[in-house]
């Protein structure tokens, strides 16, 4: 049964809208359920970002994440990010990432360019030899 739609003002109105969302997941687009969800997407995203604090991820997180996600191995990296050596090298904080693999990424894993380009966390210089 759908209820009627309002704006998402407390927690509890919050999660009943994720729980719609997650019920109308998949909905074809133009039809009054993939409406429905699209609408209520843009109001739980306009709840979360006055109510929810948020620093953006690092982007070599993020990438891990979305692998996680989806399952995915460094070897599914290499279209987007290059050799085996390359993506050694990004995923161990050795080398940023250039606009060319940003691009990639973001097409092809869905991960926000505005992530991508922030400056990473650097790897321990410690464990490092010489």
């Amino acid at each position: 049964m759908m209820h009627e739609l309002k704006p998402i003002r407390t927690e509890k109105d919050h999660q009943h809208a994720l729980a719609e969302v997650e019920r109308l997941w998949g909905a074809a687009d133009g039809t009054p359920e993939g409406d429905r969800l699209e609408v209520l997407a843009t109001l739980i995203d306009a709840f979360e970002t006055a109510q929810l604090p948020f620093n953006p991820p690092d982007p070599i997180d993020a990438i891990l994440y979305r692998m996680e996600q989806q399952g995915l191995t460094r070897k599914d990296l290499e279209p987007l990010i290059g050799s085996r050596s390359r993506i050694a090298e990004v995923l161990g904080r050795k080398r940023g990432l250039s606009l060319t693999m940003i691009r990639r990424l973001h097409e092809a894993l869905g991960i926000p360019a505005e992530i991508l380009i922030r400056p990473s966390r650097v790897a321990d210089q410690s464990a490092e030899r010489p």
